[in-house]
């Protein structure tokens, strides 16, 4: 299960408004790599706690920081990167094949996560050893 893509950080449209900004995607604008089939956001991360812990087989993900910081680790089997996410207006999209955990979350922070498939526990490769081999077919 190699990455087939790169990761990487994509720019979301931004209405600057004095009554405050927008930010918004749609299925079919060209910018998401995928087409959205689910929504969900974490928050209330208490001090010092990681989330993620995870790859997927077949799910794609964008990564959005709704509100506050938190940093974003990503692993391909061969190399880590770590993305600082701190802008409503930017997310960090996963390919398939990445390991990611999540770190560093402000108080307050409020992650979203656009995805391109239903929750299927059969997606997720949980264990860091398994995936570590599963990059090395």
């Amino acid at each position: 299960m190699k990455a087939s893509e790169q990761a990487r950080m994509i720019a979301l449209p931004r209405i600057h408004d004095p009554r405050g900004n927008l930010t918004f995607t749609e299925n079919g604008d060209g910018r998401l790599p995928f087409t959205v089939e689910r929504v969900y956001w974490t928050y209330d991360v208490p001090a010092g706690e990681a989330r993620g812990g995870h790859s997927h087989h077949a799910g794609k993900e964008l990564l959005v920081a709704l509100s506050g910081s938190f940093d974003v680790n990503i692993f391909d089997g061969a190399e880590w990167q770590t993305f600082t996410l701190n802008r409503p207006y930017e997310g960090l999209y996963i390919p398939p094949g990445y390991w990611r955990t999540l770190d560093n979350f402000a108080s307050g922070s409020v992650l979203m996560v656009l995805t391109s498939e239903r929750f299927s526990e059969d997606d997720y490769v949980r264990d860091f050893d398994e995936f570590k081999r599963l990059t090395q077919l």
